[in-house]
C-alpha cells in the first residue's frame, strides 16, 4: 500500500481536491520531457511540466498477480516536442516514465504513482495513445542463453570481440543515387566484396536521417558499384550526398564467423548440436546407427 505525504493526505480529506496528473518521461537518449494535464505550466525536481501538451490519461488497470499493470497516454500530434516523425524513428520506444499525481494549487503536495516505460504506441493522422506499462513488464523478458545452433552473441559486442572499427569491417560511402525509399548506390564501398555489409549496420552522418542507425538487408555490387538495400525505410527521405558509415554484418553462422572475421573460438552458439534430421532419422542397414559418436 503506497503512503501519502501528510499535506497531500490532508488536501485530500477536505474533498475538494485540485489535482493533475504530471509524467516524466526520459528517452533513451537522455533527452527528459514533462507533461501535464493541468493549463498551465507546473515546475518541480528541476522539470518544467508543460500544459496544453494534447496529452491525457485513461484510468490506471492494476492488478494483483504479476501481470503488467498499465496506462495509457492519449495525445495529440500539436506539440513541437511530440512529433509524429521521432513516435516513427522509434526516439520514444521504451523511454522511462515516471507518473506523479500532483496539487496544481501546491506542486511539493505530490506523490509519485508508478514507473514504467512507454510500450505500444498507436498513431493515427492526428493523434497518438502511448501504452505506459509497469516495471513488471521487466520480468517478461528473456534472461540468460538460447541452446541453438547459431551464435547468439551481438557482433562486436564483449563476448564476441570482433573489433568493428578495424578498415577491414568498417566502410564510409556517400549516396549517389535513391533508387526506392530504402534502396541507394553508393560510392566509397567499392573494394568490399558484395554481402559484406549485409546484416550490419547504417549509421547517417549527414542528412536529414543524422546520428540514426538501421539495419543493412543486402549489399550487392554491379559493375563496381554498391548497392545498400536496408532492413526498413527511414523516416526522412535518403538523398544524394547523404553520408555514411557502414559496418559488416554476420549471419551468426559457425562458418561465416571463421571465414570472415576468423573468430571461431568466439562463436558463441552450439553448431554440433542435433538437428531435425536426428528426429527422423530411421535404422537402416548402411550403418551409422550403432550409438558411435557422428
Amino acid at each position: 500500500m503506497k503512503s501519502l505525504p501528510p499535506a497531500l493526505q490532508a488536501h485530500l480529506d477536505e474533498g475538494t481536491t485540485t489535482l493533475a496528473w504530471c509524467w516524466r518521461i526520459t528517452r533513451a537518449d537522455g533527452v527528459t520531457f514533462g507533461f501535464t494535464d493541468h493549463d498551465r505550466t507546473l515546475s518541480f525536481d528541476g522539470t518544467e511540466f508543460e500544459p496544453e501538451s494534447g496529452l491525457t490519461a485513461s484510468e490506471v488497470r492494476s492488478g494483483s498477480d504479476l501481470s503488467v499493470d498499465a496506462q495509457d497516454a492519449q495525445g495529440v500530434l500539436s506539440s513541437d516536442r511530440i512529433t509524429e516523425t521521432d513516435i516513427l524513428d522509434g526516439r520514444w520506444d521504451n523511454a522511462a516514465v515516471e507518473v506523479w499525481r500532483v496539487n496544481w494549487s501546491a506542486p511539493a503536495q505530490r506523490v509519485l504513482l508508478r514507473r514504467g516505460a512507454i510500450g505500444q504506441i498507436r498513431r493515427g493522422r492526428l493523434a497518438f495513445v502511448a501504452e505506459v506499462r509497469s516495471l513488471a513488464h521487466i520480468l517478461g523478458q528473456t534472461v540468460g542463453r538460447t541452446f541453438q545452433a547459431s551464435c547468439d552473441a551481438a557482433l562486436g559486442d564483449a563476448r564476441c570481440g570482433v573489433n568493428l572499427e578495424a578498415p577491414a569491417f568498417k566502410g564510409i560511402g556517400a549516396v549517389i543515387d535513391a533508387l526506392r525509399d530504402r534502396a541507394f548506390t553508393a560510392s566509397g564501398l567499392g573494394s568490399f566484396a558484395a554481402g559484406w555489409f549485409a546484416f550490419g549496420l547504417v549509421e547517417w552522418s549527414t542528412g536529414a536521417n543524422a546520428g540514426r542507425r538501421v539495419e543493412v538487408l543486402s549489399h550487392d555490387l554491379v559493375d563496381g558499384l554498391a548497392i545498400l538495400t536496408l532492413l526498413e525505410a527511414p523516416v526522412r527521405p535518403i538523398m544524394a550526398t547523404d553520408a555514411f558509415v557502414v559496418r559488416a554484418g554476420c549471419d551468426k553462422r559457425i562458418a561465416t564467423c571463421g571465414t570472415k572475421f576468423a573468430n571461431v573460438a568466439n562463436f558463441r552458439g552450439f553448431p554440433h548440436i542435433p538437428g531435425q534430421d536426428a528426429v527422423l532419422r530411421y535404422a537402416s542397414k548402411d550403418g551409422g546407427h550403432e550409438g558411435a559418436v557422428l
